[in-house]
């Protein structure tokens, strides 16, 4: 490598590398509601009597429902709008998600009207001069004639939330008025001041969402005609100090321009989160540290470079994540620890490609290492960027359809690829080349790592396998295994979470533990037999019902404290029907595209044959999968379909590496069958399958025992997903791109020599 780019490399890393110091020690990450607490809920906007919920009726509603939110005081609320007619609100720290669907969501048309007298009920009803009929809120029972309004809460410039401790009313809401409703307030209240004292019509009604919230008479102080001026007023009624500030909330934001539904709401305790991020800090620093020590076991001095080189990747990735603010989920963090597989795996192609090299015919043992680490890197390049490119492919299908925590992932998953690219093919050369320069290495090729085939390599070369030979009893084996795995999902069925078909999910912790069934019974017998309850044993219980109000959960509540002593909420999601099929459509949309996606870029990166090949593999471990989680009764959620597209990812980047050599061979002429350069491709190839295997399987056994429920299942599924990807590839991918070559064979390629490879 010359002196001018390699100081380019240098100067490149090391900016970046100060760079994402500086941000990670000056800027905190932003972290999700999951990993911190709080409130998420998503509405929807829905076409009023004279309105219809387009793209600019939602950014109104969006701008009321933030000055909404800023009454309630929540702490760094998020407000933004997801497609036309939805908004994503998510509140930290607030776990009453009741209460804050409540106030954001009400429509909020605030009226002052002057009283005409009273009038027979039922209210709502319209009197006999079509006045508006409402209730009186200082005596049940009695009902109010209303005038066509006079003010509406347009002009409405502040309202506060006071505790009036001077006349002993308690808490009420003041309020402010623009200066035209001030003048239009003081007309009303003159007008009512002029009435006989005993007489109804001198009060003047304040109406939120036709019902009466204060009904104030006007004093003996109040002056007949010119009313009370200033430009404020106060309602009354009795509030208590949360009732005052939602409503000051309410009237501050103003009346929504469309009527807004709840189609998802999702609540996490402060508590579980912080255990989340405990649990999935521990499991990355295990895995971590035990993927750095399989490398350099196996790799040595190499190996300690690439190790140095990963923990840059992490602090790199890391800086990354938080300097475009994205938002850090729990998958999210799952993505961020398993994107290290993705950075071990570029490292270890350079490196046994780099063993090649030097074993290669022509070079003698003992000679300058540098010579065969360059050539490593320049020849693994297209492998790489081709395995980048797919994982990618499937990191941007999770953003555009994935919705919560589920994008999060995709982000971060992104990111990692990047930053892998920039960590092996820059970082760990530049690391490299600077220890092979030094004397005392060279003269001790051994310490290297490279000095080496591998025992793995050696037995392969020497007993070269005959996988080929038999491909059609291995096709005939995976058609039978994917046989089992479809009819798991057509005789036991597919559970889907409760993101895809709608309903509520409340996980309680316990005073006591209680076992499944015992809390199953209580439910039950509370009036949810389809409920289905599942208990950790350790105190906490979730409890999965059809679409249920507070009244219904209050009373399964009761159940469980029955059983269990009493019981918190810890994590509360509900999801309405009506996006629980969407969320399922685009899971579906996002699955057959990644499919779609992968199809069209190998096609153009090698011929239709060997993309047809790697897309069958892959397809068959995700049905692999899937039959899996069926079988095991698993639900198919929002985290399940980011395990399966990162399977998708992971699977082809096993085939394109061994099809990428498959390709390299054929080139190289001599008319050898494709059966034995397929044998051949496997053979120099199933190293770094299996050692970029082991150090995913460290990460991902690191989450699954240690990451927590939320993310167990996530971590099973890809495990499967990476173990069937090392055996489809060999066993699948390779026999059937042989049989397709063999009956569409492709024109003879141009004969030419090789740089230099173990052949």
């Amino acid at each position: 490598m010359s002196a001018r780019p390699a100081l380019g490399r240098a100067l490149l890393a090391l900016a970046v590398v100060a760079l994402s110091l500086w941000i990670a020690l000056t800027t905190p990450p932003r972290l999700g509601l999951d990993l911190r607490g709080g409130t998420r809920i998503v509405l929807q906007t829905e076409d009023g009597p004279t309105t219809r919920a387009d793209a600019a009726a939602t950014d109104r509603a969006l701008e009321v429902l933030r000055k909404r939110v800023d009454g309630l005081g929540v702490a760094e609320p998020s407000l933004a709008r997801a497609g036309e007619r939805r908004i994503v609100v998510e509140l930290p720290g607030l776990r009453d998600p009741r209460q804050a669907a409540e106030v954001i969501g009400r429509t909020a048309q605030l009226t002052f009207h002057a009283v005409t007298g009273e009038a027979g009920g039922p209210a709502g009803a319209a009197g006999p001069d079509g006045k508006r009929v409402l209730a009186d809120p200082d005596a049940p029972g009695r009902f109010l004639a209303l005038a066509p309004p006079a003010l509406t809460g347009d002009g409405v410039r502040s309202a506060e939330a006071v505790l009036d401790t001077t006349s002993g009313r308690g808490w009420t809401v003041d309020l402010s008025f623009r200066d035209r409703a001030a003048d239009g307030w003081a007309r009303l209240t003159g007008e009512a001041a002029c009435a006989a004292p005993a007489d109804p019509a001198r009060r003047v009604a304040i109406v939120l969402d036709d019902r009466i919230v204060s009904a104030p008479g006007m004093q003996a102080g109040v002056p007949c005609g010119s009313g009370i001026g200033g430009g404020s007023a106060q309602i009354t009624g009795g509030f208590s100090a949360q009732e005052a500030r939602d409503l000051a909330a309410l009237v501050e934001g103003g009346a929504l321009p469309v009527p807004v539904t709840t189609v998802e709401q999702s609540t996490v305790g402060p508590t579980l989160g912080a255990e989340a991020i405990r649990a999935s800090a521990l499991a990355a620093v295990i895995g971590l540290a035990c993927t750095g020590l399989f490398v350099i076991v196996v790799y040595r001095l190499l190996g300690a470079l690439a190790t140095v080189a990963l923990l840059l990747y992490g602090l790199i990735s890391y800086a990354a994540v938080v300097a475009v603010g994205a938002t850090l989920t729990l998958p999210g963090l799952a993505g961020f620890v398993l994107a290290v597989g993705i950075a071990v795996d570029a490292n270890v192609l350079v490196f046994e490609r780099a063993r090649e090299e030097y074993a290669a015919p022509g070079r003698a043992a003992g000679r300058d290492p540098r010579r065969p680490v360059a050539a490593a890197f320049g020849k693994v390049w297209s492998a790489v960027a081709d395995s980048h490119v797919t994982t990618l492919l499937a990191a941007g299908l999770l953003f555009a359809f994935a919705t919560g925590p589920v994008k999060g992932f995709g982000v971060t998953l992104a990111i990692g690829v990047v930053t892998s690219l920039l960590t092996a093919m820059v970082i760990t050369r530049l690391l490299a080349d600077a220890v092979l320069s030094l004397p005392a290495v060279r003269r001790r090729p051994a310490l290297t790592g490279i000095a080496s085939l591998g025992r793995l390599r050696t037995r392969l070369l020497r007993r070269p396998p005959r996988v080929m030979a038999h491909r059609r009893r291995w096709l005939i084996g995976c058609a039978g295994l994917l046989l089992v795995a479809l009819a798991g999902i057509g005789v036991r069925g597919v559970e889907f979470g409760v993101e895809f078909t709608g309903g509520r999910v409340v996980q309680y912790a316990a005073e006591r533990p209680v076992d499944a069934d015992t809390a199953r019974t209580a439910v039950t017998a509370a009036g949810f037999p389809d409920a289905v309850v599942q208990s950790t044993g350790d105190g906490d219980v979730s409890v999965r019902v059809r679409e249920t109000g507070d009244a219904e959960q209050r009373e399964i509540r009761e159940a469980l404290t029955g059983v269990a002593g009493p019981v918190s909420v810890e994590r509360d999601d509900l999801v309405g029907p009506s996006l629980g099929g969407e969320l399922r459509t685009h899971a579906l949309l996002a699955l057959g595209l990644a499919v779609a996606a992968q199809l069209v870029y190998l096609t153009l990166r090698f011929r239709w044959t060997y993309a047809t090949a790697a897309v069958a593999a892959m397809t068959q471990d995700v049905l692999l999968v899937a039959g899996l989680f069926a079988w095991l009764g698993k639900p198919f959620d929002s985290v399940f379909l980011a395990a399966l597209l990162t399977v998708v990812g992971y699977s082809v980047n096993d085939s394109v590496v061994v099809l990428d050599r498959l390709r390299e061979l054929r080139h190289r002429g001599g008319g050898v069958p494709t059966a034995e350069l397929a044998d051949r491709a496997v053979a120099q190839t199933l190293p770094r399958t299996v050692n970029t295997g082991m150090g995913a399987l460290f990460v991902l056994v690191a989450l699954a025992v240690l990451g927590g429920d939320s993310l167990t299942d996530f971590s099973v599924a890809l495990l499967a997903g990476v173990v069937l990807g090392m055996a489809s590839t060999v066993v699948t991918a390779m026999p059937l791109a042989v049989v397709l070559e063999a009956r569409h064979p492709a024109p003879a390629p141009v004969p030419r020599r090789p740089a230099g490879a173990v052949v």
